[in-house]
């Protein structure tokens, strides 16, 4: 019996962390809930769970970084096509992480991901596109979920 309360009060607090979102709807009313918000939501943050500060990204963008993150590889001699990553990302509003390939290690690393060291290489989650491809890049950020425009709509 005091096994089935302990498992109880477990469950009951299990569920009172569950995310919830808060969020301004059209008419300018808050809304807390445990309900993603609609698209044309303002203001949105999360509360309760796994809350991250706020970023000022908007909730797709935070929604797709939390599951797929960005990690972009470069290397000091990749110039022009480091920089063309790093400019499309920076114009999605694309968080990412950037690791300059220098050490033995990292060079390992990446060849194991890819099989090659070659830079820019992208990963998105567990996909990757090795070189600059603005097309391809695109096509991977587009799948994880990442907002086509800087502002956040799809």
């Amino acid at each position: 019996m005091q096994r089935l309360l302990v498992l109880c009060l477990a469950l009951c607090c299990g569920l009172a962390q569950a995310q919830t979102y808060r969020w301004t709807d059209a008419n300018g009313r808050t809304i807390v809930s445990d309900t993603p918000p609609p698209g044309q939501a303002r203001n949105v943050a999360k509360a309760g769970g796994k809350a991250q500060p706020d970023d000022g990204l908007p909730f797709a963008t935070r929604l797709a970084a939390e599951k797929h993150p960005v990690l972009l590889y470069t290397a000091a001699e990749c110039v022009a096509e480091c920089q063309q990553a790093r400019e499309l990302l920076k114009t999605r509003n694309i968080p990412y992480s950037e690791k300059m390939v220098k050490t033995p290690e990292e060079f390992d690393e990446l060849k194991r991901l890819i099989g090659d060291v070659f830079v820019p290489t992208m990963k998105v989650g567990r996909e990757f596109h090795r070189g600059f491809s603005r097309t391809a890049y695109d096509n991977l950020l587009d799948l994880a979920g990442y907002p086509k425009a800087a502002g956040g709509k799809p």
